[in-house]
């Protein structure tokens, strides 16, 4: 599932420099929680056949990574680096 970030030019340009800041904030976690995504799906990706594939295995596991992904984003460092960066570009 592609997730497609992007920002009202319009209201972008009436905010406030503390409000663009914040929005940067968030877009940066939401890329950082893109990434955590794609690293726990590896990581929790059980081919055990002690565990036999159950209905709705799946969609659980892919609801439990995009939930997990949300929650940790903004810890690792991604989104801090990211938004050290493009602050200066506001």
């Amino acid at each position: 599932m592609n997730k497609t970030i992007s920002i009202n030019p319009d209201l972008y340009h009436h905010s406030t420099k503390k409000e663009k800041l914040k929005k940067l904030k968030e877009l940066c976690n939401d890329f950082e929680s893109e990434i955590l995504k794609f690293y726990l799906k590896e990581a929790l990706d059980s081919k055990n056949k002690l565990f036999p594939k159950t209905p709705g295995e799946d969609i659980y596991k892919s609801m439990y990574q995009d939930t997990l992904s949300k929650e940790l984003s903004g810890h690792f460092g991604y989104s801090e680096i990211l938004f050290n960066y493009l602050k200066n570009k506001i």
